[in-house]
């Protein structure tokens, strides 16, 4: 009888876990390893999978793919120049320039500088703020997402500013802060989404 009733609630959680690996596949909101893909697209595998996906199924990946990076693109810098936006009135600060303000590392670091000021906590409330909006965007791999937006802002600074960021405190206040986006982004996720995390040990058959 025993035997009998752990084979029941084994079975039954096999099943659970099926449907919730069926459901991250079929559902295109469900978060997507973005790295992952890139991988699979210079032919190799963070995954490992029995058999070659079909055509339709990398199209499909390369819209969810977009599709979440995209949002999560415009809620960063949305968020961005609300956050400057609020810091400069808060502060009082004329001397900076509000477009300019998310990619500008020129500003010398000094915390008697109401510029610099601007410049660090903005900065430091979008990642963290930032993060807790990428978790319910893609629900779980909210470093994938927060790596490649940090990777875009920095290629965009790049070409706003025509110049190479080497100021120090600059990279200091980014890697703080996107340690604090993934920190805060996967805590979330984990306790509002965990019962859908899909792990790879789960797509093994796929």
């Amino acid at each position: 009888m025993r035997l009998y009733v752990f084979r029941l609630a084994l079975a039954q959680q096999q099943q659970q876990q099926l449907r919730c690996v069926c459901a991250c596949v079929n559902n295109h909101r469900r978060p997507f390893m973005l790295l992952d893909y890139c991988c699979r697209c210079c032919g190799t595998t963070l995954i490992k999978r029995h058999g070659q996906l079909p055509f339709n199924s990398k199209l499909n990946d390369t819209w969810v793919v977009l599709q979440n990076l995209l949002m999560c693109m415009v809620c960063f810098y949305s968020l961005y120049y609300i956050v400057v936006s609020l810091c400069i009135g808060i502060l009082k600060v004329e001397e900076v320039d509000s477009l300019l303000a998310p990619f500008d590392y020129t500003t010398q670091p000094s915390w008697h500088s109401p510029k610099y000021l601007v410049g660090v906590i903005s900065t430091e409330v979008t990642y963290v703020l930032g993060g807790l909006i990428f978790a319910w965007i893609v629900e779980e791999w909210v470093w994938d997402y927060a790596i490649t937006v940090t990777l875009l802002h920095i290629g965009l600074t790049v070409a706003v500013m025509a110049d190479f960021p080497s100021t120090e405190h600059w990279w200091i206040a980014l890697g703080s802060g996107l340690a604090m986006m993934i920190f805060g982004g996967q805590l979330l996720a984990y306790r509002l989404f965990r019962n859908n995390f899909v792990r790879p040990a789960d797509l093994q058959n796929f």
